[in-house]
């Protein structure tokens, strides 16, 4: 058996491309982010949609992981609808 070695990225340790793996990374913390605070505020799935401005199947999704369903900006716009902010950092990698 071979042994593997992590990365900081769960999705490219299990085998995406780096692209998309990036992308799935960054949409996780921000539905992670989502999740803490619905769950800080109390809030039912109901009072979540409305909040964060979607529908209770879309916080349903999110609350089960569904991350197909969600983009980058969908995500964000959630998040801003909270009224928390978002701050995006943009880095070179190492092979840029």
């Amino acid at each position: 058996m071979k042994k593997r070695i992590s990365t900081s990225n769960v999705f490219r340790d299990i085998g995406f491309g780096a692209e998309e793996a990036a992308n799935l990374k960054l949409r996780a913390m921000l539905m992670v982010e989502i999740e803490k605070y619905i769950q800080e505020k109390g809030l039912t799935q109901k009072r979540a949609a409305e909040r964060l401005g979607v529908t209770q199947p879309r916080i349903s999704d999110l609350m089960r992981g569904k991350i197909e369903l969600f983009s980058v900006d969908t995500l964000i716009t959630m998040l801003t609808h909270a009224g928390l902010k978002v701050d995006v950092r943009v880095r070179r990698s190492a092979a840029a």
